[in-house]
């Protein structure tokens, strides 16, 4: 019954986003974005181009350097950086089951926001019965923007960008990151036949970042910026352009890259139209590469901290599954509406992606966004990264 109610949920959703896909500005992505991706929409082209898989993982420009794309999302191991709750029994002990009766929740159905693409753990958690053995009630719901759903308790758990959500925690909305979820689904990208290979040739240029001066995109780009040397202030203009307008605002001379989504790009690196020149899955972004966290209203994670942890069980467990099947998880995502695209594409993409993050990388690569966030000005109403992460941390596991 569960699996059946999900399913009609996400297709009136499919079909509310169908409709205020063709009302909406094309300049309003953060505001209205589905998940953090923000570009779920494929690109055109690319279709009867082949994609070879490759075992080896290659940088983005030097992917691009060697004619060799796809490598690019062959993922680098990393020894610490996956959590591990594949075998893990939810079901709640006497003792968690005695504590939950003791708090608010009990007994009630607790909402997780309804995102697509990489954002999609929480509703798998849902198809695969994860929550209901953990033992608790949940409801997926679409209303207002994930921040301000989580900051007003609208909903009570989503999985976030970092960059969309950590500057409003600054400000006060009541969020808090509970767990980490997966690395990054944007890179920065130049049309395939410019002289832009390296991000050090992007000096003296506009950048795009499709969803605003401000906004995750930005914010994204500038950490990007600056892993490589590149004062996003003062060594290029970020300008907004968005997505769909990205490719023709390149062709024209008026930006060199534009920051987008990797599902977003796909069929265009694949036929040739563009080129990646610098991903988040590169192996020297290895302090700043996670993407998406585990989100909740911070007043119910203080206030019901063992539902909290059956949560974030189900859902990290949900997120392992997502990582070591990352085939049949695509497939399941595609019947249930939550991806677009093609099988081998998001086979591909959400490979890369490895879902599940173990709480001490998460840890360290917040630490050190958070760090960088307030040296660029990115964070501007606290100048204590202690007391950010303070705010912004609250592990259970």
């Amino acid at each position: 019954m569960k699996t059946k109610r999900l399913l009609v949920v996400l297709l009136c959703l499919a079909a509310i986003v169908a409709l205020a896909a063709c009302a909406s500005s094309p300049n309003s992505a953060d505001s209205n974005e589905l998940s953090p991706d923000g570009q779920i929409d494929m690109g055109v082209g690319g279709d009867n181009v082949e994609v070879n898989l490759s075992d080896v993982h290659m940088d983005a420009a030097e992917a691009a350097a060697a004619g060799n794309w796809e490598a690019m999302f062959t993922p680098v191991p990393a020894e610490g950086r996956a959590s591990d709750y594949l075998d893990f029994d939810l079901t709640p002990t006497e003792e968690e089951l005695e504590a939950m009766k003791n708090e608010p929740a009990y007994g009630q159905t607790i909402r997780y926001e309804l995102l697509e693409g990489c954002s999609s753990g929480t509703s798998i958690a849902e198809h695969l019965g994860y929550y209901e053995d953990a033992g608790i009630n949940v409801e997926g719901v679409k209303g207002e923007h994930y921040v301000e759903a989580l900051g007003t308790g609208q909903v009570h758990i989503a999985i976030c960008h970092i960059a969309t959500s950590i500057v409003p925690i600054t400000n006060g909305v009541d969020i808090t990151f509970v767990g980490g979820a997966h690395l990054a689904c944007k890179s920065l990208y130049v049309l395939a036949d410019s002289d832009y290979n390296t991000t050090e040739d992007l000096k003296g240029t506009a950048v795009a970042v499709p969803n605003g001066i401000g906004a995750s995109d930005y914010n994204i780009t500038s950490l990007m910026l600056d892993d490589d040397g590149i004062n996003p202030l003062t060594d290029v203009t970020l300008t907004q352009v968005s997505a769909d307008a990205c490719v023709a605002a390149m062709q024209r001379g008026e930006i060199s890259a534009a920051l987008l989504s990797d599902v977003y790009a796909y069929s265009m690196l694949k036929d040739g139209t563009l080129k990646c020149i610098s991903s988040m899955l590169d192996s020297d972004y290895a302090e700043v590469g996670i993407c998406c966290a585990l989100a909740m209203n911070g007043t119910f994670v203080k206030e019901n901290p063992v539902h909290t942890k059956k949560l974030v069980q189900a859902i990290q467990k949900a997120l392992c599954w997502m990582r070591e099947n990352p085939e049949e998880a695509s497939q399941t995502m595609l019947d249930l509406g939550l991806a677009a695209g093609d099988l081998k594409m998001n086979t591909m993409t959400n490979n890369s992606l490895q879902y599940g993050l173990s709480d001490d990388f998460t840890k360290k690569e917040l630490q050190e966004i958070i760090n960088r966030y307030i040296r660029l000005g990115l964070i501007t109403s606290m100048d204590d990264p202690q007391a950010v992460m303070d705010l912004a941390w609250s592990p259970v596991l």
